[in-house]
């Protein structure tokens, strides 16, 4: 790793950095030396003197979680409290008194990446032998008496269970940051686990942002035919205190008697109106962290509104005064950067040593989020500047969180961020047991709306609201348990139709039932299911198609388009259906003469889908834009390309290329389940997962 230089920095000049070497300085403001010295509002002072680490004592639960753990003995609970709380210890005395009693118990999560760092504190916890995962990507000890897992594969489990005529081997599941219920895109799956699941399981929902807790469990409650208990703190077990950064240097409040303090008002009264506020001047990242250094108030995860911020905010941060070696952190870092040979050459690694900071967002290759994140843990960096990626799963021992921005973007457009989102990000700060307090720190600039950020602060959370939706998927699977009234029945259990006012419920189930008949017309139509509503033998395998596009995927099988494809080109056809946004995406002309018999190959496949499409969206259904770059993409990567090829030949960032591929053995992990109806397939999938699966993508 020669790029990696043990030596100390002090005031070098700083560059520019990028994947082809060194570029121009960006810091040319202030030299270090002349920089002015941050200086605090003695109201500011005041919450400055909780500063500090907690002496070290025996733990002792809070009065919430002792009842967590007593009611759930007894019935389902919905436990909401905020970050920090010590929400996963109510989830182990849980799981602890029921693998005592040789019962079986399943840990949901909303990430991969989140089920991987429980299965492993897990297994520390209760023994290996005890505790298996199933992700996807993993598939360990799945007979375990704990499973840990994706809220997406105990959902599939459930199907199964239900088409097999069979009691799911499950005695307790916990749903961990069962906000996710409201997820715009995931909603359904948490959704449709809570229909699903027995009323004889008993349910540990965990959350930091529900704030119509009893709403949700009196839904529960209906539907399971069981008691839903709801146990809540609104306590933080560490203090939070909101300070402002005013333009001229100053820490002072933020707020005093719920009003603007200061500064913070001048510019808010100068900004009325205004979502952004024209002609404030960029933030300057090195003023930050010296403030935060000099008031003691690191490690701290500043949040910034883009990927690219993130990077340039990196690229522009001066050398932390402590020497690399300090602390053992270059040697921890060589440790976590031995795993993974690819990453020695990351552009940022020098960076990372330099400034004992680390940018972090999904543009970046997951096995380097997961360096930034375990360096984090073991307390070696100062800072981390991401995106909202990192504002749930991981226990960062943040004592500051910094707030630039009051907007987000939603993968259109910019708007202004939910009272859900900003107290996800700023519950990241101060964690029990290791600060007395933690800090939000406020910053103003041209993306922050200071009226607005008042606002979220004195919100509370969004109310969770159903975002269930009938999708082909869906429909297959339940035909094969239900008949079409049995599915009409179980949209009624949504949490969308339940509604104190008889007709407001039933003007939402009505609307269910108009898409779950629209549905089932295409399915008959196209023959999957018969004229009474039964799956036919193209139904039942297209069932086990549990994808976004599955009908688009199940055409290519039925016309042929996927026989005799070899490993490397089958991963390439599947991976256009995998993109959920359409992007520009530039390759290479290189590559595109490497894939020239390819894309004979991806437009005949999309001629075969055309007339498919056509009645489709004629019948107002979405369907995806099929676009060619993936496909190239993920064929250079399964014909061996080292990982410096492909990401030369695509404009794509990393973490975006290795979505894609992540997304596509997915995909192809769904052909192997049709390994009764078409063998052949089901082994070209296999093949191709094994040539895409490899370093630096897992």
């Amino acid at each position: 790793m020669s790029q990696v230089q043990f030596k100390r920095h002090r005031k070098p000049p700083l560059q520019q950095r990028s994947s082809h070497g060194r570029g121009k300085r960006l810091h040319e403001k202030q030299p270090p030396e002349k920089r002015r010295t941050a200086r605090a509002h003695r109201e500011a002072a005041r919450l400055l003197k909780d500063i500090g680490r907690p002496e070290p004592r025996p733990f002792v639960p809070d009065r919430f979680q002792v009842e967590a753990v007593k009611e759930i003995k007894r019935q389902d609970v919905l436990v909401t409290a905020p970050t920090g709380s010590g929400k996963t210890w109510i989830a182990v005395e849980a799981v602890r008194e029921y693998l005592s009693g040789r019962c079986k118990a399943w840990y949901a999560t909303p990430l991969k990446a989140l089920s991987n760092a429980k299965y492993s504190e897990f297994a520390d916890i209760f023994g290996a032998d005890r505790v298996g995962i199933l992700t996807g990507d993993r598939k360990e000890n799945s007979d375990a008496a704990l499973i840990v897992g994706t809220t997406e594969i105990l959902r599939n489990q459930l199907y199964d269970a239900m088409q097999e005529g069979r009691d799911l081997d499950v005695d307790l599941v916990v749903l961990d940051e069962a906000h996710y219920l409201g997820d715009p895109d995931r909603g359904v799956v948490w959704e449709e686990v809570l229909i699903y699941l027995p009323g004889r399981v008993r349910v540990l929902l965990l959350s930091a942002t529900v704030s119509n807790a009893e709403e949700v469990a009196a839904w529960l409650t209906r539907i399971r035919k069981a008691p839903c208990a709801v146990v809540r703190s609104d306590v933080r077990p560490v203090p939070l205190h909101v300070l402002f950064r005013t333009p001229e240097g100053e820490l002072t409040p933020f707020l005093r008697g719920g009003k603007l303090f200061g500064k913070a008002a001048e510019l808010a009264s100068a900004g009325k109106g205004r979502r952004r506020q024209p002609g404030q001047a960029d933030v300057d990242i090195n003023d930050i962290i010296e403030m935060l250094r000099e008031f003691q108030l690191l490690p701290a995860i500043v949040f910034f509104k883009s990927r690219s911020d993130c990077d340039k905010a990196l690229d522009t941060l001066l050398p932390s005064p402590m020497d690399p070696k300090e602390g053992g952190f270059a040697s921890a870092l060589l440790e976590q950067l031995r795993a993974y040979p690819e990453l020695h050459n990351q552009r940022q690694v020098d960076r990372l040593l330099e400034c004992r900071a680390g940018s972090h967002h999904a543009g970046q290759l997951p096995a380097w989020r997961l360096v930034i994140e375990n360096l984090m843990v073991q307390g070696h960096l100062e800072a981390i500047l991401s995106t909202s990626t990192v504002a749930a799963g991981v226990n960062y021992p943040a004592r500051t969180v910094a707030i630039l921005q009051s907007d987000r973007f939603n993968g259109q457009s910019f708007v202004d961020m939910t009272a859900t989102e900003f107290h996800q990000m700023t519950g990241r700060a101060g964690r029990r047991g290791m600060d007395n307090a933690g800090f939000t720190l406020i910053v103003p600039g041209k993306y922050l709306n200071i009226r607005h950020v008042k606002q979220l602060l004195l919100s509370k959370p969004e109310p969770l609201k159903s975002k269930i939706a009938v999708n082909f998927s869906m429909v297959l699977n339940l035909l094969l348990s239900h008949d079409p009234a049995g599915v009409e029945e179980l949209l009624g259990f949504s949490f969308a139709a339940f509604h104190e006012n008889p007709r407001v419920a039933m003007k939402v189930h009505n609307r269910l039932l108009v898409e779950f008949r629209k549905h089932l017309g295409v399915l008959k139509e196209l023959g999957y299911v018969n004229e009474h509503g039964v799956p036919t033998y193209d139904g039942k395998w297209a069932a086990q198609l549990r994808l976004d596009h599955p009908l688009l995927i199940a055409e290519l099988i039925r016309q042929g388009a996927l026989s005799g494809l070899s490993p490397e080109e089958l991963a390439s056809v599947v991976a256009p259906f995998v993109i959920d946004k359409e992007r520009e995406i530039l390759v290479s002309r290189n590559l595109w003469q490497i894939t020239r018999p390819l894309w004979k190959k991806f437009v005949m496949g999309m001629r075969k889908l055309k007339p498919l499409m056509g009645f489709l969206v004629s019948g107002g259904f979405e369907v995806p834009s099929i676009m060619f770059w993936p496909a190239a993409s993920v064929f250079l990567w399964a014909e061996q390309a080292p990982w410096s090829e492909l990401t030369s030949n695509v404009s794509a960032d990393e973490g975006d290329l290795a979505m894609i591929v992540l997304r596509t053995a997915d995909h192809l992990r769904q052909l192997i389940s049709l390994e009764g109806e078409q063998p052949k397939l089901a082994q070209t999938a296999r093949d191709a997962i094994g040539l895409i699966m490899r370093s630096p993508v897992i």
